[in-house]
């Protein structure tokens, strides 16, 4: 059942994991601006708090009764997730909207990495995405119109040195996203993958440093990564919020992502050679 025209936003409620900072407190910005209630979750509760705050002075005067819920959550944690419906369902009556976006950064070649780190890395950006799927997608079906979005990367794209764990987690979260998007076509669940490129979030000062890499390696890599990440928070998620409404199945954020998109389609085994010397 393919859904048509735009996704009405206003008095719908989403559910946004990684929601105390960056793209995840973007996005519930800008949700709210349109009069989305919002379940907001994250491992940091702090920085929730601050979020809400935000959230609610973003929201328009017609969207004073606005319901925004926070809920501290660590999506490593399987029973946590599996107890998360329940706790929305005290403070929301349904769910039409589910945004992936929680995620961790780990840079480090394969050899560099250990693996307890790996399947860190793998254990949040993936499984998180799988875990809260599982335990929503009921929840989305009982709306009339649902979207479930999970957020991959630029390196879900394309998959540079040192990046071997990070790529493997948001290449799984866009392959679980696309074979999803088929097996719902006949439902009233979309299915959205969002590939933000440079974003200016804390990710790359906040990532995992290997263990076998040295301090000067890493600070090297961070400073690298660091100087790509352009695109102001704010800007990405109103990028993201308008695909939502326009019900885009696969969203590019930013100019980076694009015209990685586009070489990796045209050189699918060598676009490192093209794009590596200007990720230097």
């Amino acid at each position: 059942m393919t859904m048509r025209g735009r996704m009405r936003l206003t008095d719908r409620t989403a559910i946004v994991t990684g929601a105390a900072s960056g793209i995840g407190r973007a996005v519930a910005r800008s949700l709210a601006r349109r009069g989305c209630h919002l379940a907001l979750a994250d491992i940091d509760k702090n920085g929730l708090a601050e979020t809400a705050a935000l959230v609610g002075a973003s929201a328009s005067a017609s969207a004073s009764n606005l319901r925004i819920s926070t809920h501290p959550l660590d999506i490593t944690d399987a029973a946590a997730i599996a107890a998360f419906p329940q706790a929305v369902r005290l403070h929301h009556p349904g769910v039409d909207i589910l945004v992936n976006n929680a995620g961790v950064a780990l840079g480090g070649t394969f050899e560099q990495v250990s693996m307890t780190d790996f399947e860190w890395v793998l254990d949040v950006n993936f499984w998180g995405v799988v875990r809260m799927t599982r335990a929503f997608l009921p929840v989305l079906h009982a709306s009339d119109d649902a979207r479930l979005v999970n957020l991959s990367s630029l390196f879900g794209l394309i998959a540079p040195p040192g990046q071997a764990a990070y790529s493997a987690s948001k290449f799984g979260v866009r392959g679980f996203s696309e074979a999803l998007r088929k097996e719902l076509a006949d439902s009233r669940v979309g299915v959205t993958v969002v590939h933000p490129g440079g974003v200016a979030t804390s990710i790359a000062s906040n990532a995992r440093k290997p263990d076998g890499a040295t301090p000067d390696q890493v600070a090297a890599e961070q400073q690298r990564f660091q100087r790509l990440l352009k695109l102001p928070a704010e800007r990405a998620g109103e990028i993201i919020v308008k695909a939502i409404e326009r019900r885009t199945p696969r969203i590019l954020v930013g100019s980076d992502a694009r015209l990685a998109s586009l070489i990796e389609r045209i050189a699918p085994v060598s676009y490192w050679a093209l794009i590596g010397r200007n990720a230097q």
